[in-house]
């Protein structure tokens, strides 16, 4: 039996989920400003594993301009060192003996313009999988239809409130893109 609010709460998480999945993966863009998530591609060779560098160390932020990371264990800063270097993020780590500093430069207008394109790139690619959402939900009606679990009425309402959805999330996903973008071109 087709049960609409079960439906659309479904719906309606699927989308939310599309959302953090979006922001999550822009928040490894440089703006310029330090934070943790942008070492979170980085994964380090941990004892003969390929192990994300935020589980083998602890990285904070105490400024604007400057990542500490701490690893679990002193014998892996070599290692973390090269993964961040080359992990073609243009930053240049510092291994102190304790821990690793990154510095992190001013972008250049150039680079600028760079990482908002591959935030484009990012954008688009949630758009489309905002819209498959959308197309399996509309199959979804479609198929409640002709097993006349709804009427055509039904599914033609339905239908809209699918359109309706995606509009709102397409929404907000254009608005974190926006202030994303704000931030990166920000100097």
């Amino acid at each position: 039996m087709f049960d609409q609010k079960t439906f659309f709460d479904h719906l309606k998480e699927k989308f939310q989920k599309s959302i953090e999945a979006y922001k999550t993966e822009l928040a490894a863009f440089r703006t310029g400003k330090a934070t943790p998530a942008i070492l979170d591609g980085v994964t380090i060779n941990y004892y003969g594993q390929k192990t994300p560098l935020h589980q083998a160390a602890s990285i904070s932020s105490p400024d604007a301009r400057m990542l500490i990371v701490q690893p679990w264990d002193k014998t892996q800063l070599k290692e973390i060192e090269t993964a961040i270097r080359s992990a073609n993020l243009g930053l240049n780590p510092i291994n102190d003996g304790h821990f690793v500093k990154v510095p992190i430069p001013s972008l250049t207008e150039e680079r600028r313009k760079d990482i908002v394109k591959q935030m484009h790139q990012v954008t688009e690619k949630f758009r489309v999988s905002q819209r498959h959402i959308r197309r399996d939900a509309i199959d979804e009606i479609k198929k409640a239809q002709k097993d006349k679990q709804i009427t055509e009425d039904d599914e033609k309402k339905f239908s809209e409130n699918v359109e309706k959805e995606l509009k709102n999330f397409m929404k907000i996903l254009e608005d974190v893109a926006v202030k994303k973008e704000k931030e990166v071109m920000e100097v």
